[in-house]
């Protein structure tokens, strides 16, 4: 499939006690389903886009004797080609059958893994709230078509949505996450000590946790700090801690809304999110940003790590990202790349002078050599990732 792809299957997955182990036929069809993502990305998206710069582009300036104005635009040209409709339905096939491929191994593995959680030592601790009132916007639809969600809950001591979540973002993402599936965390928090080295936090909070893939990189980075992590999903919260004790990780994770913590004010020197505000609403983020603000303690900071925003891009590759708005159950991922960031921050009490975009080089793919460019409709976004930094006086 060509040199492009070969790095799809350059990293194998980390192993520990809470990943579920593939059959010989579940593994099978698991490296297929990878297979088959790797050749849409390597072998459809190019042809996409030649399609539209030498094709759909051109009729349309010849008629209209203009460019398309924005993503929109190019989508309602984009529809109707037979090459686009392939591509957008072979994403769509290949992400079902992801979690199909996945759901296999965990149902078979489900006892073992809810042995092995309720049998854990306890380095952390895990905080269960049954009361929480879950976010409609997160519950009401299947995030990125995964079963139940990350609300789904399946009985007491469940964690089959942070089992399916833990094997599936690595064949979503191709194994660019690296290894742990851990590289948004990682990379942020090697930008936070590599910028500020004289920073020095005392209590990490991880918003949106999920499985602590971004969590436990701040754990290594910060061995001295207090490091807390939160989602809402019950099932997710007990996969995490469980993973975490079986790599040896002291964190405390609890079950929360991240816009509205039971937190105290000023309780954080660095909060951290890691692909979080593409999966909250449009009434959420600022509130979220908002209670930002009152957790950080003065001279703290927040590092919001995400895919680029669409004023970061040309028209087209917005048009290609934004298909996981309507292929792949995302309906908070394009409207989050048009909302002004750094102005929500600074309506959420954080001075215009300390806000800003960066690029948090990849701390995975730098020190593995595989640096690449960024291909079109891609998740990982080649060599860095954009953070949003807002930091208290």
């Amino acid at each position: 499939m060509g040199e492009q792809s070969n790095f799809f299957y350059a990293v194998p997955q980390g192993r520990h006690d809470m990943l579920v182990k593939p059959d010989r036929d579940e593994l099978a069809r698991q490296e297929f389903v990878r297979g088959f993502k790797a050749y849409i990305q390597s072998g459809i998206v190019p042809g996409v886009h030649a399609t539209y710069h030498n094709e759909v582009k051109p009729a349309f300036e010849k008629r209209e004797g203009r460019s398309p104005r924005d993503r929109h635009e190019i989508r309602k040209l984009m529809v109707e080609h037979p090459l686009f409709r392939t591509y957008a339905s072979m994403q769509r096939v290949s992400q079902e059958l992801l979690w199909d491929t996945v759901l296999d191994s965990v149902e078979r593995e489900l006892p073992a893994l809810v042995a092995r959680t309720a049998s854990r030592n306890s380095l952390g601790t895990l905080t269960l709230d049954p009361s929480l009132p879950l976010p409609k916007y997160a519950v009401g639809v299947d995030i990125h078509c995964m079963p139940g969600g990350y609300g789904g809950e399946g009985g007491p001591g469940d964690v089959v949505a942070g089992a399916l979540y833990d094997r599936g973002v690595y064949l979503y993402a191709l194994g660019m996450m690296g290894p742990m599936n851990d590289d948004i965390g990682g990379s942020a928090a090697k930008f936070v000590r590599d910028r500020y080295p004289d920073f020095k936090p005392k209590r990490i909070l991880d918003l949106g946790c999920t499985v602590g893939h971004s969590t436990l990189p701040f754990v290594d980075a910060f061995p001295e700090a207090e490091v807390h992590a939160i989602d809402i999903g019950p099932s997710l919260l007990r996969y995490a801690h469980a993973r975490a004790e079986s790599l040896g990780k002291r964190v405390h994770f609890s079950q929360q809304d991240a816009a509205n913590t039971r937190f105290p004010d000023g309780h954080f020197d660095l909060i951290a999110s890691s692909i979080l505000f593409h999966e909250t609403s449009g009434k959420a983020l600022p509130a979220i940003l908002r209670e930002c603000h009152r957790l950080l303690a003065p001279g703290g900071m927040a590092v919001h790590g995400d895919l680029p925003p669409f004023w970061a891009m040309d028209e087209f590759n917005q048009f290609m990202l934004d298909c996981e708005t309507y292929y792949n159950n995302e309906p908070y991922w394009g409207a989050m790349r048009e909302v002004d960031q750094v102005k929500e921050s600074v309506k959420a009490g954080f001075a215009a002078e300390h806000v800003e975009f960066c690029m948090a080089p990849s701390a995975y793919r730098s020190s593995a050599g595989h640096e690449r460019e960024f291909q079109a409709g891609e998740f990982a976004p080649g060599n860095a990732w954009q953070v949003l930094v807002t930091r208290k006086q």
